[in-house]
């Protein structure tokens, strides 16, 4: 049986922090699904289908590299349901700190409950990366600062065109 793994997100915009999980996160399934999550009471930076080609573009060739099948998806319900509709029974989150784990314990603990076949696996931020956050990074971008040490050189670009309009 593959062992299908979902790593769930905003994804607004995509960081090399996100990034550093994927390439730890392709080593311990055979499909990693990465799921975008859609909140209507949110507004993004990036609509659905450019936060999307940034995931296939950033993401596809480290799955591709590793020989981990990879797709992308939205969802607009509970990240848990979206796990089961995806097959998944290994969902990804990654810790940058302590707050990070604190809030996701309580989140894996609901989701446990809701679907004991999806086990909840922490993946902690490499040290280079933990500082990073995409709120963070929004803000820098829209002050015109350089993000290029926080995002792939893609992200930089498409953050770099959204400001400059």
């Amino acid at each position: 049986m593959p062992r299908i793994a979902l790593y769930p997100g905003s994804f607004d915009p995509v960081t090399n922090g996100h990034l550093d999980v994927v390439k730890h996160a392709v080593a311990l399934c055979d499909r990693l699904v990465v799921a975008i999550g859609v909140h209507p009471g949110k507004k993004p930076l990036f609509s659905v289908e450019e936060r999307l080609d940034m995931v296939r573009a950033v993401f596809g060739p480290v799955a591709q590299t590793a020989g981990c099948a990879f797709d992308c998806t939205t969802y607009d319900n509970l990240t848990v349901t979206a796990a089961q509709k995806a097959g998944a029974t290994i969902m990804i989150r990654g810790l940058r700190d302590g707050t990070d784990l604190d809030y996701e314990m309580q989140i894996a603990g609901m989701n446990e409950t809701m679907a004991p076949q999806v086990h909840t696996v922490f993946v902690p931020a490499s040290a280079s990366v933990r500082p990073i956050t995409a709120t963070l990074v929004r803000q820098i971008a829209l002050m015109g600062g350089n993000v290029s040490a926080f995002v792939p050189p893609s992200v930089a670009a498409s953050l770099k065109a959204k400001f400059a309009r």
